[in-house]
C-alpha cells in the first residue's frame, strides 16, 4: 500500500486565505483516499484546558455525522487520557493543560501518541501530537550561595570549578550563558561538555592577600536563550585563607597517668593540648594517635578536636600493665607535632578464681575405703597480691573433703563410707574464694556417681503369700505373683525366682516364673484330695556371689461343686418293697424314716436339702427340708393304700446344684407281727436260700443284748427328764462317702431288729423307732406314741428271738 505522511499544524489564530483552505481540503481528501495511517499535530505546552488540537473530521474528510454513527473515539497511549474527541464537530482537544517538562522530563522532543477507532466497519487511525517547548522555566543553581576557601598564596591563573545551573527547558530555551559580576581578582571561563551542557570556572587574575581583604562577594548569573530570556543568580563567597607558617606546640612532651583497671568506659584519662599561633584553619589543631598499638587504640579513645583521651574498652592489669601512646597534633595547614602518653594500669580485684579439673573419677564403688581420691583440680587467680591468694571449700554435709597438695592443687577425697542405696550420686560444689577486700569467688560442680556393689539381698514384699485356686483348674493357670525387690542396681538388682525343692518329696503342683514371679498351677487340683499346701520360694539376685531370700507360698484350694450327694440310707441297691412299716393308727408327724445323705464337697456345696418329688399319696407324707426325716403329714386313714412308694430328691447348695434321689417303700399295717411276717414271706419267696442263718443268729443275739441295755438306759434318762422335749440333732457326715463305716443317725433313734422265723435266710430290717414305755396316765403324743404297745413289742421280740 502507499504511504502518505502529512502534518497539519493547528493554531489558535485563524489566518490565511481561501487558498490555504482549499489546499487543506485537497490534502484531507487525498489522505482519506490513500488510507493514511498516521496523523501528526503539534501543540504548545501550557495551553489552557480544552485547547484546540485539530479537526479530525476535516483532516480525514469525514462528515461529523459519520463520527457519531461509527462511534469514533480517541485513546491515548498510557494510563492517562490526554485528549478528547467531540463526535458532533470532529474537533480534537486537550483535556488538561500539558506541561512538557512533566510529561517528557529527560527528552528534547516530546511526542504524545493516540489512536482513533471507528466501528462499522472497524478502522484504526494512528496519530501523534508534538508538545512544543515554551520558555517557562528559568535556570536554577543547586545552591543560592557557593563558598570557596582559597589560600592567599595561590598563584594567579588558578581555576576553580563552579556548580552548574539547571534549566528544565530544552533547545534554545535551555541554559545558554554565564556571567560574573564586576571585580578585580577573578574572571569567568565557560566550557561545554560532551553532552552539550555548559559549565563555568573562576580564574584568579590577581594575587589574594588575606591581610588586605579576607572575603570577596561575587554574583554569578545564568541566562537561557528564550524570548524573552530568563536568568538565575547565585552568590559566590571567596574566603581568603591564611598561609600556615607556625607549627602546633604541646605543653608537655610526656603525659604520665595511673589508672585503675576497673575504670568504667568514658572515664577521662588525660587531656593533651597543643597551641598554634596561626589563625583560621592553620591555627585549628586536630589530634590523632600515631605509632600506637591496635590494642591501645581499642582501649582508649582520643577526641580529635579537644585532645581528651577516655577509656573505650575494658582494661586488664593481667593482660597489660602499661600502655604507651603517641599523639600527633596537626593544624589546618598540615604542620604537626607529637607527644607521648604513658598509662600505668593499677591492679584491682576483678578476677574471680578459676577452677580447672585435672582428673575426675566419674564413678566410684560404694565399698570404696575412706580417703579414696575422687578428683584432682587446680585453682588460679589472675590478680596479684592478696587479690590472687585463694582458698577452697565444699558445701553441705557430704562424705568428702579437700586436701591441698602443691602449686594450688587440691585433691577431693572421701572421708566416710558410701552407701549407694541411700545416695546414688553426689553433686559436689567446690567454692574457690580470693583474699581481696571485695572477695570474689567461683564455683565448680563435680558429679560423682556411686557404683553399685551387691551388698543387699532381695526382700519379699510379704513373708507369706496366700493364693487361692478353684479345684478342677486348667493346667498352667496363673494364680498370682510373688514379688521381691533388691535395693541394689543393675544386674545386682535383677531378681530370679525359684521354688525350694525338698529332698524326698515330689515336684510341687505349682511353678514360678523365674523372671517376673508369676505363680502357675501345673495341673488340675482336687479339693477333696488336697485342700491346701505350702512351698518355699527363693528370690536370688544376679550379683557375684548372689544373695537370696525366701518366702512361704501358701496355696488354698477352693471347693467346686463337682460331687453329687450320696444317699447312705436307704441303700441305693435295696428293694423298694422291703421298706418301712407304718401303723394305720399313726397320727400326723409320725416319723416314718430318715433319708441320710452326704456330699464330699465343702461349704455351700455340701449343704443338703431334701424334697419329696413323687408319692402315691402326696398329702400323706412330708420330708424335712434339712433333716431328711420322712413324717406323716396327716393321720393315716383307712382309705389309704397299703403300699406307698416315695421318691425323695437330695440337692446340694452348689451353683449349679447337684442332686440324687432315694426311693422308700412304705407299708401301712394294722399289727406289727402280721405285717412283718407277710413282708418276710414275700422277700423269702423272691430271694434264693443262702447259708447265712448262723451268722444272723449270732448278730441277733448281740443286737438284742445291746437293745436291752439301751432300753434300760433310755428309761432312766426319760424319768429324769420327763418334762424336757427330745432334741434332734443333724447328722455329722464324714469327709467322703467311702469313709463312713457307721451310720449317721442320731442316738435318739433306736430300731428293732427282727428275724424272720420259718425261713432259711434271715435279714435285718429297720422297722420303726422304739420308744420307752410311759405310765398309763400319760397322754399319748409325738414322744410317747408307742407307750401303748411297748410291752407287747418286747414280748413279741422275745418270742421271735426264740
Amino acid at each position: 500500500s502507499r504511504w502518505l505522511f502529512w502534518r497539519v499544524t493547528a493554531c489558535r489564530r485563524r489566518s490565511g486565505g481561501s487558498k490555504r483552505q482549499v489546499i487543506l481540503f485537497i490534502l484531507c481528501v487525498c489522505v482519506c483516499q490513500s488510507g493514511a495511517e498516521t496523523l501528526r499535530y503539534s501543540l504548545a505546552e501550557e495551553m489552557e484546558r480544552d485547547s484546540f488540537v485539530a479537526n479530525i473530521a476535516n483532516d480525514l474528510g469525514v462528515a461529523p455525522s459519520q463520527l457519531a454513527a461509527r462511534k469514533a473515539r480517541v485513546v491515548s497511549e498510557g494510563n492517562e487520557q490526554l485528549f478528547r474527541l467531540n463526535q458532533n464537530t470532529g474537533v480534537l482537544t486537550a483535556k488538561e493543560s500539558l506541561d512538557r517538562e512533566e510529561i517528557c522530563p529527560q527528552s528534547d522532543t516530546c511526542i504524545l501518541f493516540f489512536k482513533i477507532f471507528f466501528e462499522n466497519p472497524l478502522q484504526l487511525i494512528r496519530g501523534e501530537v508534538e508538545v512544543r517547548d515554551v520558555n517557562d522555566n528559568s535556570p536554577v543553581f543547586p545552591e543560592k550561595e557557593m563558598v570557596l576557601e582559597i589560600l592567599e598564596t595561590v598563584s594567579p591563573g588558578s581555576r576553580f570549578p563552579l556548580e552548574s545551573a539547571q534549566d528544565k527547558d530544552v533547545g534554545s530555551n535551555g541554559l545558554q550563558n554565564y556571567s560574573l559580576g564586576s571585580n578585580s581578582h577573578f574572571s569567568l571561563a565557560l566550557g561545554t561538555g560532551k553532552g552539550g551542557e555548559k559549565h563555568a570556572e573562576l580564574v584568579l587574575e590577581q594575587q589574594l592577600d588575606r591581610e588586605e581583604q579576607r572575603e570577596l562577594n561575587l554574583l554569578l548569573t545564568a541566562t537561557d536563550g528564550g524570548s524573552p530570556p530568563r536568568s538565575g543568580t547565585a552568590h559566590i563567597l571567596i574566603v581568603v585563607l591564611d598561609a600556615n607558617d607556625n607549627i602546633p606546640v604541646f605543653g608537655r612532651e610526656v603525659y604520665e597517668v595511673r589508672l585503675a583497671e576497673n575504670s568504667p568506659p568514658e572515664q577521662l584519662v588525660v587531656t593533651v593540648a597543643a597551641a598554634d599561633s596561626d589563625e583560621g584553619s592553620n591555627g585549628k589543631v586536630r589530634y590523632t594517635f600515631t605509632q600506637t598499638s591496635e590494642r591501645s587504640r581499642q582501649l582508649f579513645e582520643l577526641n580529635p578536636a579537644t585532645g581528651e583521651i577516655r577509656v573505650a574498652g575494658k582494661l586488664d592489669f593481667e593482660e597489660a600493665q602499661n600502655h604507651e601512646m603517641v599523639v600527633r597534633a596537626t593544624d589546618g595547614g598540615g604542620l604537626s607535632a607529637h607527644c607521648k602518653v604513658q598509662v600505668e594500669v593499677l591492679d584491682a580485684n576483678d578476677n574471680a578464681p578459676e577452677i580447672a579439673l585435672t582428673s575426675l573419677t566419674a564413678s566410684i564403688p560404694e565399698d570404696a575405703p575412706p580417703r579414696t581420691v575422687v578428683a584432682l583440680f587446680s585453682v588460679r587467680d589472675r590478680d596479684s597480691g592478696d587479690n590472687g591468694r585463694t582458698e577452697c571449700a565444699i558445701g553441705g554435709d557430704l562424705p568428702f573433703s579437700l586436701t591441698p597438695t602443691f602449686d594450688n592443687y587440691y585433691e577431693l577425697r572421701t572421708n566416710a563410707g558410701l552407701d549407694r542405696e541411700r545416695t546414688a550420686a553426689y553433686n559436689i560444689t567446690i567454692t574457690a574464694m580470693d583474699w581481696g577486700k571485695r572477695r570474689l569467688s567461683s564455683q565448680e560442680s563435680i558429679f560423682v556417681q556411686v557404683s553399685d556393689v551387691n551388698d543387699n539381698a532381695p526382700e519379699f514384699t510379704q513373708e507369706i503369700y496366700t493364693m487361692s485356686v478353684t479345684e478342677n483348674n486348667s493346667p498352667m493357670l496363673r494364680i498370682g505373683t510373688v514379688n521381691a525387690t533388691d535395693a541394689d542396681a543393675g544386674k545386682n538388682a535383677r531378681v530370679n525366682y525359684a521354688l525350694v525343692l525338698q529332698e524326698g518329696k515330689e515336684q510341687p503342683d505349682v511353678s514360678v516364673n523365674s523372671e517376673n514371679g508369676d505363680v502357675y498351677i501345673r495341673r488340675p487340683l482336687d479339693y477333696e484330695e488336697v485342700r491346701a499346701f505350702e512351698v518355699a520360694v527363693r528370690a536370688a539376685d544376679g550379683g557375684s556371689p548372689p544373695l537370696s531370700a525366701q518366702a512361704v507360698l501358701r496355696v488354698l484350694v477352693r471347693d467346686d461343686n463337682d460331687n453329687a450327694p450320696v444317699v447312705l440310707h436307704p441303700p441305693p441297691d435295696s428293694s423298694a418293697a422291703a421298706g418301712e412299716l407304718v401303723p394305720r393308727w399313726a397320727r400326723a408327724g409320725y416319723l416314718v424314716a430318715k433319708v441320710v445323705a452326704v456330699d464330699a464337697d465343702a461349704g455351700r456345696n455340701a449343704w443338703l436339702s431334701y424334697e419329696l418329688v413323687a408319692a402315691a399319696e402326696p398329702a400323706l407324707f412330708r420330708v424335712g427340708l434339712h433333716s431328711g426325716e420322712v413324717r406323716t403329714a396327716r393321720a393315716v386313714a383307712e382309705r389309704d393304700a397299703t403300699r406307698q412308694r416315695l421318691v425323695v430328691l437330695v440337692r446340694d447348695g452348689g451353683q449349679p446344684p447337684r442332686s440324687a434321689t432315694a426311693t422308700l417303700g412304705i407299708a401301712l399295717v394294722d399289727g406289727f407281727s402280721d405285717a412283718h411276717l407277710r413282708v418276710s414271706e414275700e422277700v423269702s419267696a423272691t430271694e434264693p436260700d443262702e447259708p447265712l442263718t448262723l451268722y444272723l443268729i449270732v448278730c441277733l443275739a448281740c443286737v438284742s443284748s445291746l437293745f436291752l441295755a439301751t432300753a434300760v438306759a433310755a428309761v432312766v434318762v426319760r424319768v429324769r427328764r420327763a418334762r424336757r422335749r427330745e432334741t434332734e440333732t443333724l447328722p455329722t457326715f464324714p469327709k467322703a462317702a467311702t469313709e463312713s463305716n457307721a451310720g449317721s443317725l442320731p442316738r435318739s433313734y433306736v430300731y428293732d431288729v427282727c428275724f424272720a422265723a420259718g425261713t432259711v435266710n434271715s435279714e435285718f430290717r429297720f422297722l420303726r423307732p422304739l420308744f420307752p414305755c410311759f405310765p398309763a396316765g400319760l397322754p399319748p403324743g409325738p414322744g410317747n406314741q408307742r407307750s401303748s404297745v411297748c410291752s407287747q413289742d418286747v414280748a413279741n421280740l422275745g418270742e421271735e428271738g426264740d
